[in-house]
């Protein structure tokens, strides 16, 4: 009985030092994380961030920045500084001049014109590193300090155009079209890839689900322009759209298509609030993963991307909650559906099987990917049956203008 005694007393003493072992060495892991994530808040803190918006909160799509950058570097404690309403002109060199003077080792702008003057910060200024958004000429700069970055918005368009085919479908059904079949009016900004992409590939998530809907698309010649945009909107409204979206800053469609009780889909970020009864859903690009991902670059050493392309995965490619009652019965279900598929690369938005350009498949196209001032084509885009858009570079260069979408003007 005394043998038993001792064993039970034995095997007692190596139980608990092995959980007072196992808490040990938790706690160490623990410390261990606790410290590697101060060592990274430090390092982190030695960065300062400065911005340069187009335009200012006012703007959906520099709105879209500023949250963006707000909260990536308040939650890696960075000091950043904002500049708005900088012009597509030599006003962004100078302002990247300033935010240099003031101790900024990243500049990052995000329009589309800002690009030849932030190359021109870049060259100047060799130790700071410069970030831009949309731009197309960072892979054959070869500047080891400017880098271009862009997200496959085209696949939340895409999950966006879904939601406005399930709502023309739900149209249809009611006897309520305007017309012999779906259409949809679309407000874009310029005749550039990044627009061409965006609504080509609406229109392609609306065709998915509505197979004979066709789309309008009207150009403002500006990225905002809050009248210019309203009376678009009001125009494909009045020749008889059922549903409108857009790729333009401000509230103008959106605005209109409430006061006429048309269903809208708009662009980075809900616009719910001022129009409860008519938004559906709204797509955008979250920046923030990009802001963080170039801030720890910075803080740890390591060389930024020259062209970054954020996706669904990382978080880059969001859509808004949807507004169920605008939406037509089923709308969430059916792009989570069709999102786990982008995911899983069992969808692709541009599959060429999906669409026709003159009536015709789409087997091979030559796009404008190296860019120069004549525009020349250089880079085959259609791989495994489908056009392998922001691949080859961040930003986009889908510019097919395929069947059943009519441009109603094409001077910008």
């Amino acid at each position: 009985m005394k043998n038993i005694k001792k064993i039970i007393a034995v095997l007692l003493a190596v139980v608990l030092a092995a959980v007072a072992f196992a808490a040990c060495s938790k706690n160490a892991a623990n410390n261990g994380e606790e410290a590697e994530s101060n060592s990274a808040q430090a390092a982190a803190s030695d960065v300062k961030v400065g911005f340069i918006f187009l335009h200012d909160e006012n703007s959906t799509y520099d709105l879209n920045f500023i949250n963006a950058a707000k909260e990536a570097c308040e939650e890696l404690g960075v000091e950043y500084i904002l500049k708005t309403n900088i012009p597509e002109g030599n006003e962004c060199y100078e302002a990247a001049a300033e935010l240099v003077d003031e101790g900024c080792n990243i500049v990052f702008a995000d329009s589309f014109g800002h690009e030849d003057f932030m190359i021109q910060a870049a060259k100047e200024f060799p130790d700071v590193e410069f970030c831009h958004a949309t731009g197309t000429k960072a892979h054959t700069e070869n500047l080891a300090n400017y880098h271009n970055a862009f997200a496959s918005i085209y696949e939340g368009r895409y999950l966006a155009g879904i939601a406005a085919g399930l709502k023309l479908n739900e149209i249809k059904e009611a006897g309520q079209l305007k017309g012999d079949v779906p259409k949809m009016g679309y407000v874009g900004a310029y005749t550039y890839a990044e627009v061409i992409s965006g609504y080509t590939s609406f229109y392609l998530g609306a065709k998915s689900v509505c197979s004979d809907v066709v789309m309008d698309v009207r150009f403002t010649g500006s990225w905002y322009d809050e009248t210019a945009e309203k009376e678009a909107a009001q125009a494909l409204i009045d020749s008889g759209c059922d549903l409108i979206s857009q790729h333009a800053d401000s509230m103008g469609a959106p605005t209109a298509c409430e006061a006429a009780g048309i269903p809208d889909v708009s662009y980075n970020g809900s616009t719910v609030e001022a129009c409860p009864n008519t938004f559906i859903v709204s797509s955008r690009i979250n920046w923030a993963p990009y802001f963080k991902y170039i801030i720890g670059c910075v803080s740890e050493g390591k060389a930024i991307d020259a062209d970054w392309t954020g996706t669904i995965a990382t978080g880059s490619v969001e859509l808004t909650a949807v507004n169920e009652k605008a939406a037509a019965a089923g709308t969430q279900e059916k792009i989570d559906e069709a999102k786990a598929q982008l995911e899983a690369g069992t969808l692709h938005v541009f599959d060429t099987a999906t669409f026709t350009v003159g009536g015709a498949p789409l087997d091979t196209y030559m796009a404008d990917v190296d860019t120069d001032e004549a525009f020349t084509p250089d880079t085959e885009a259609i791989k495994d049956g489908y056009f392998d858009e922001s691949a080859s570079r961040s930003a986009p260069y889908f510019d097919v203008q395929i069947d059943g979408i009519t441009l109603l003007n094409e001077a910008f």
